[in-house]
């Protein structure tokens, strides 16, 4: 695991330093749908990434966000988000990363979330511990809702039918606060290194969890899906947190599944 770890490293670094380029140069976007953005940055890195995994381990499968990725039959999978927080990048707004994360046989061994901006490189591997730049890191020892900063997101598409605005203003009125960043890797990671305490979110894809729930789990922390349900990459929703929390985060979201809520949602008044 170490030489994939390390190689994995090297490629998201090399990756993170040709976004870099693009963010201080400037570019325009495309919308991939109807909503979601995506920029030449996105395309390029992928290229990259794709083509130095093909280098370096020809017969494993990559899954990619932009879809240069090669299925195969191999035990092997790769993750990879070529730039998590597209929306961010395109508007200039500097919280953006490279991801890349390793399954053998379903199960999580290697991932890496790297920040250009801040050249912050996130790395864990099973059972060998997480890392920020080398130094081992842990998730944050708070033990009540009241006492968290938290975080989530919002996807980029139907905001108006996503329910996570009900558990959004749940916690805003409990905690510490709520932050969207947009970039649900750098989000996990920050759990992972305690900055943030907990973090939930519907609907997300594959190569934006699995590096950061291994981060997570090997610093300490606890993933699963919202339910309390074991986590899955293809589960319709996440919750990671630093363990201490993850009951109370829990007993508050069967609290709002069912409709109930512990601080009712204002009414707007006229005047």
């Amino acid at each position: 695991m170490p030489e994939f770890l390390e190689t994995a490293a090297g490629i998201a670094r090399e990756a993170g330093a040709l976004i870099a380029g693009y963010h201080s140069r400037g570019i325009g976007f495309e919308l991939k749908g109807d909503y979601d953005l995506v920029t030449e940055a996105d395309r390029a890195s992928e290229r990259l990434i794709v083509e130095r995994l093909r280098n370096y381990f020809p017969t494993h499968s990559v899954v990619a966000e932009e879809g240069g990725g090669q299925e195969g039959s191999s035990e092997y999978r790769w993750y990879v988000d070529p730039l998590d927080g597209t929306t961010n990048f395109a508007h200039g707004f500097p919280m953006f990363n490279v991801t890349l994360a390793l399954e053998r046989a379903g199960e999580l061994i290697a991932g890496v979330i790297y920040h250009p901006i801040h050249e912050e490189m996130f790395t864990a591997e099973a059972g060998g511990g997480a890392y920020l730049n080398n130094r081992r890191i842990h998730v944050s020892k708070v033990s009540r809702i009241n006492d968290a900063l938290v975080a989530t997101g919002f996807p980029s598409r139907k905001r108006h039918e996503n329910v996570n605005v009900h558990f959004y203003y749940q916690l805003a009125m409990m905690s510490h606060g709520v932050r969207r960043a947009g970039a649900a890797a750098l989000d996990l990671a920050y759990v992972a290194c305690g900055r943030l305490d907990a973090f939930w979110e519907f609907g997300l894809n594959p190569w934006d969890m699995a590096a950061g729930v291994l981060l997570v789990r090997e610093a300490g922390g606890t993933a699963s899906g919202m339910h309390g349900e074991d986590f899955s990459l293809r589960g319709p929703h996440m919750l990671a947190d630093n363990g201490l929390l993850h009951q109370p985060m829990l007993d508050l979201f069967t609290e709002i599944f069912a409709g109930e809520y512990r601080y009712p949602m204002p009414e707007i008044v006229k005047k």
